[in-house]
């Protein structure tokens, strides 16, 4: 079914980025393509085909857009000329113009290329064509320049003449010639944005070509040249659209007794702005650094503050008519971090390579303004706070620690016998002065500002055990989670379970956690409340009381032995005991195949179907089954670690076949079960989407032009072996329906993605051996591309395995 953007955005931004990699896709011979065992450059050339392909079925759906827009055109211009015209000659030429010309240039574009591509051969130029195409964007210029005022125009149009209404509101598009779909109806102003869209889909595509075509090829001057005519065009129209916005300058520190400081974002007037907070013994104030001259001393502008004696934190009841926050959708902060840890192994190359100074800095710029980004846009938690006068204060956090750190140490202030009081300009002026000399956190939490020799963190697995905990004063129901930080922000990743009743409980549960970067782990002590008239409104979730919280810096040295590290956390008189050791990404990446012959953890997924005489593994089926019937509401499913304990004794159970499995996994804590999932797909032997096509899901992912990319995935999932096609599609919608739930799991697509992604694509020892040298960043590059792929395929429509089999060229129609 084409799908068709109904809402214009004027934002014709380049944005192409990828991952180079040294091998394409493996094909079925169906598709008359090259076969693997060939040289790099046969290889590239078949990628070369899949990206062409898919940017001749969009062309030819854009062909169609532009021709349903000049359909009216001609009718109109007849009837201008008579008694009652619906429109003048001038407001048709506005409206419609240089859409004619548009479309004659893609129409020979078009025609010329299509033969091409259907009688493919590796030796085939086309960079020619491109060129030509690039050599006209001078009409697209003309189209740009006129675009706003024939929108103008065209609403005016509409709202005095009823019957060009009708004309606007609905203009037929022809499907493409193998859709089922004959006409789409769409909108005159869709229409009108989609010139604009194509010359930043063009340029994605060249570079899409070039990094697919041998530099050697005759096509790769030609497409180069494109590719810079192109770029020049989008930067001048983007001058003219997207004015560049100056980036908002950080904030900071005071006298009196400065007790604590940091970087907050505060939402404020609708957007997110990056401050610096200070608290002072009595007075919270909050800051931002002005802009001063090169070499001039830094100095604070103070946004606002509240006396202590005059700052109260909203009750349940208030927040309930606080304005919703805006949480920016996971897809969107993902693809920021894939872009930062392209930029950080591009700076890694750099460097190892001796390169220039000024590529490197101008690459760390680049990286500091993405990353700046992502601290402002993933905080989620939010922190009210209320100056008594009336004004309302919102800060987002990204963990509840940070909230409970902040919000104890004003109450720990506001025990003290505060007085009220107005601060003069002049005493307001002194108090922001004094912030640049008492501030105590200097610099933004990006990696930017961080020194070479700085640890990057750890990246593999933390296997933590929660043993107990001792020196709470009266009987509760208490259970701990535990967060790593990951991108400068920390995340929950295990629970233990409530232990009801107690003053000691003993948990002594077992969590496997996945590091990417890591540099601390935090553990927090709360007291469960059953109350369901204790919600919070900003998140829907019942409040409970957190009774201590504690960090320890995960010490590459002291975590990374293979035995087990036991110590105590202590917090607020509450004692933590808890063990953990680490397991670096290379060694838990050795998918090792069982030494037995029966069992179904570690053998092929092909072996256990046909023993099985199934589709799909018992082992899959029985715990989606299990998941869905009692586990689908569970908040971090998933996520959320089972029992180590629990996920061996259901793995035993699976591999010995035991008749009692469907009696333990109705007894089964949901987390164990979903644990064992993950466990049976991380220990097969190769990844469930296989090592064969493992680079060329890297490189099918990368693609920036949305046809090419669907052309190359779906053509990946039919390269597939059936056991492996069939049981993923099962996982995929099973998948989709936890997302389904999102609201109660707080589980989305993309947390989901990020559980599953290299569970799935992880390659085996042997296809990784050459990753393992990598730097930590471009492993989190990896991992993050892995997550894209998955993700990819969440977001896709439904996908019938029959329907894929049968398409032996799928033509994508999202244009």
């Amino acid at each position: 079914m084409p799908y068709i953007d109904e809402s214009p955005t004027m934002s014709p931004q380049l944005s192409a980025r990828g991952q180079e990699s040294g091998d394409g896709v493996s094909p079925t011979p169906t598709d008359g393509l090259n076969t693997g065992g060939e040289r790099d450059a046969g290889k590239g050339l078949e990628m070369r085909k899949l990206v062409l392909s898919g940017f001749l079925a969009s062309e030819e759906i854009y062909i169609n857009q532009l021709e349903a827009l000049l359909l009216p055109m001609k009718p109109l211009k007849a009837t201008a000329t008579t008694s009652q015209p619906v429109l003048t000659l001038q407001q048709i030429e506005t409206i419609f113009y240089k859409i004619q010309d548009i479309y004659e240039i893609h129409k020979e574009f078009y025609d010329n290329l299509c033969p091409k591509v259907q009688q493919w051969d590796s030796n085939i130029t086309m960079g020619h064509l491109f060129q030509k195409l690039a050599s006209q964007l001078g009409v697209y210029k003309a189209f740009v320049d006129n675009y706003k005022i024939a929108l103008e125009t065209a609403e005016k149009c509409s709202h005095s003449n009823n019957q060009f209404q009708k004309i606007s509101e609905e203009l037929k598009v022809k499907g493409p010639k193998d859709s089922k779909e004959s006409h789409t109806s769409v909108t005159m102003e869709a229409l009108l944005y989609k010139p604009i869209d194509r010359v930043t889909r063009s340029t994605l595509v060249l570079h899409d070509l070039l990094k697919h075509t041998p530099s050697d090829h005759p096509d790769y001057p030609l497409l180069q040249d494109a590719l810079r005519i192109s770029q020049n065009f989008l930067s001048s129209i983007n001058e003219d659209i997207d004015p560049r916005r100056t980036a908002v300058t950080t904030p900071k520190g005071e006298t009196r007794q400065l007790i604590k400081d940091g970087f907050l974002v505060e939402l404020s007037e609708g957007s997110r702005k990056l401050r610096h907070v200070f608290l002072f013994t009595d007075v919270l104030l909050c800051a931002k650094l002005k802009k001063t001259a090169v070499g001039k001393h830094q100095q604070y502008d103070c946004k606002w503050y509240v006396p202590l004696a005059d700052l109260v934190f909203p009750s349940l009841e208030e927040s309930e008519h606080c304005p919703q926050v805006h949480v920016i959708p996971d897809h969107e902060l993902e693809d920021m971090k894939m872009k930062i840890s392209a930029i950080k192994s591009e700076v890694q190359k750099e460097k190892a390579n001796k390169g220039q100074s000024r590529a490197i800095e101008r690459l760390k710029k680049k990286m500091f303004e993405n990353e700046f980004w992502l601290l402002l846009n993933s905080p989620a938690i939010p922190f009210r706070i209320h100056n008594r006068n009336g004004k309302s204060y919102l800060f987002l956090l990204s963990s509840d620690y940070e909230r409970s750190e902040w919000r104890e140490a004003i109450q720990k202030l506001q025990k003290k016998d505060l007085q009220a009081f107005v601060l003069s300009s002049v005493e307001l002026q002194v108090l922001t002065g004094s912030c640049f000399k008492l501030r105590t956190v200097h610099n933004i939490p990006v990696t930017s500002n961080k020194d070479d020799d700085e640890s990057p963190g750890l990246y593999g697995f933390l296997h933590v055990i929660v043993h107990s905990a001792k020196g709470f004063k009266q009987s509760a129901n208490l259970y701990c989670t535990l967060e790593v930080d990951s991108f400068g922000y920390f995340v929950s990743k295990a629970k233990t379970r409530v232990f009801r009743d107690t003053t000691e409980p003993q948990w002594n549960e077992e969590f496997e956690i996945e590091l990417e970067g890591s540099q601390s782990l935090r553990i927090l002590c709360y007291e469960k409340c059953y109350d369901k008239t204790k919600l919070n409104k900003d998140n829907n979730e019942i409040v409970d009381k957190i009774m201590g919280k504690g960090q320890i810096q995960l010490d590459p040295q002291a975590v990374q032995t293979k035995n087990w590290h036991m110590d105590v956390i202590e917090m607020n008189g509450i004692k933590v005991e808890f063990s953990m050791k680490f397991t670096s990404r290379d060694m838990s990446l050795k998918r090792t195949p069982s030494k037995k012959q029966t069992g179904v953890f570690g053998v092929k997924i092909s072996v256990v179907t046909k023993r099985e005489r199934s589709k799909v593994p018992y082992i899959v089926r029985q715990c989606i089954e299990e998941v869905e019937k009692r586990g689908i509401e569970e908040v971090g499913i998933y996520r959320i670690s089972g029992v180590a304990t629990d996920i061996q004794a259901l793995k035993a159970v699976f591999d010995a076949n035991n008749k009692d499995i469907l009696v333990m996994l109705s007894d089964m804590d949901i987390n164990a079960i979903a644990g064992t999932l993950k466990l049976y797909f991380r220990e097969l032997p190769e990844p469930l989407l296989t090592d064969r096509l493992y680079p060329a899901f890297m490189e099918g992912i990368a693609l920036s032009d949305p046809a090419a990319k669907e052309n190359c995935m779906m053509h990946l999932l039919r390269s597939l072996p059936d056991p492996n096609l069939i049981t993923f599609l099962f996982l995929l919608e099973h998948l989709k329906r936890v997302a389904e739930k999102e609201p109660i799991n707080k589980m989305s697509l993309h947390n989901l993605a990020t559980v599953f992604g290299p569970t799935l694509l992880r390659p085996s020892e042997g296809e990784s051996k050459g990753h393992l040298t990598l730097a930590s960043d471009i492993w989190s590059h990896d991992v993050m591309a892995q997550v894209q792929v998955l993700l990819y395929y969440l977001q896709h429509p439904p996908i019938s395995f029959t329907e894929l089999k049968r398409n032996t060229l799928y033509f994508s129609t999202d244009v």
